[in-house]
């Protein structure tokens, strides 16, 4: 008899994620399957009650259902991460992979424009630019992240492109005369994006806690926008009142930025090479 093959051992960290995930992006786009109430619905003769059967996250100051707030502000938090990943993972592909490719000049510069501009912490540049911003939307803020999160993107890109270009079937594609754009297209992006979706699976948490710490600090996202980050920030100033207020965002953040990680790490763990 045929030996059975090896059962695959089960990828905890990448069902985790999936679980986590898919549950908070579920909230996003479907948030009245999770919770019946308005969050526009507010009476300041709730201000500030705790947590209770009817209302399992209690109110928030203006009298706010806040489970409603909370599950409505999934949206922004992962829309706003899901589209700085997005731009900077677009900018990458371009960037990384002709410096990768090209070398020389090409790549000499592009390293010390990215080394220079890592240079500047994110939540320093979001803090600088969105100060002086006089409306910050969901559209001002992604732009900012994008602009200061893009040097870890391109470096992951350039080297795994660097990498996958020595790789014996893209030397034997170019030995057979494939010209440099489909060498690119059809043999080098498929393997080199492998290590850039690990890599932005878990930096998309990254930016939702930066998202999150500029709002705190007064110069991210504003009202009527929901988010963790407007919560936590009108949280800090009545949390020993009411500490649910800081708790349950706190928990949503939380969740979310573990899923990221858990998420790449179980893609690295899928990838070639890893058992």
């Amino acid at each position: 008899m045929l030996p059975r093959p090896a059962r695959r051992p089960v990828n905890v960290p990448l069902l985790l994620a999936v679980v986590l995930l898919g549950t908070l992006t579920a909230m996003a786009l479907v948030p009245d399957a999770f919770t019946d109430a308005d969050p526009r619905d507010c009476s300041l003769a709730d201000s500030l009650r705790p947590p209770s059967r009817e209302h399992p996250f209690g109110f928030d100051l203006f009298g706010c259902d806040y489970a409603a707030r909370t599950v409505h502000g999934t949206r922004t938090s992962l829309l706003l991460a899901a589209a700085v990943v997005a731009g900077t993972a677009l900018l990458a592909l371009v960037v990384g992979t002709l410096a990768g490719y090209a070398g020389g000049v090409v790549d000499a510069l592009v390293s010390r424009v990215t080394d220079v501009w890592s240079g500047i912490p994110i939540v320093l540049g979001g803090l600088v630019l969105l100060s002086v911003t006089q409306e910050r939307g969901l559209v001002q803020v992604v732009v900012v992240l994008t602009v200061f999160s893009w040097p870890p993107m391109v470096r992951v890109m350039r080297a795994a492109t660097q990498r996958t270009k020595e790789l014996d079937f893209v030397t034997a594609a170019r030995a057979l005369g494939v010209g440099r754009l489909r060498l690119v297209r059809r043999h080098v992006l498929p393997s080199a994006l492998r290590p850039l979706a690990v890599f932005a699976s878990g930096y998309a948490g990254v930016l939702i806690s930066t998202e999150a710490i500029l709002t705190f600090a007064g110069v991210g996202l504003q009202r009527p926008a929901q988010s963790w980050g407007i919560q936590l920030q009108q949280a800090q100033e009545r949390v020993l009142q009411a500490p649910h207020l800081l708790v349950f965002p706190g928990l949503f953040l939380v969740a979310a930025v573990l899923g990221c990680v858990l998420l790449g790490e179980g893609l690295r763990a899928r990838s070639p090479g890893r058992r």
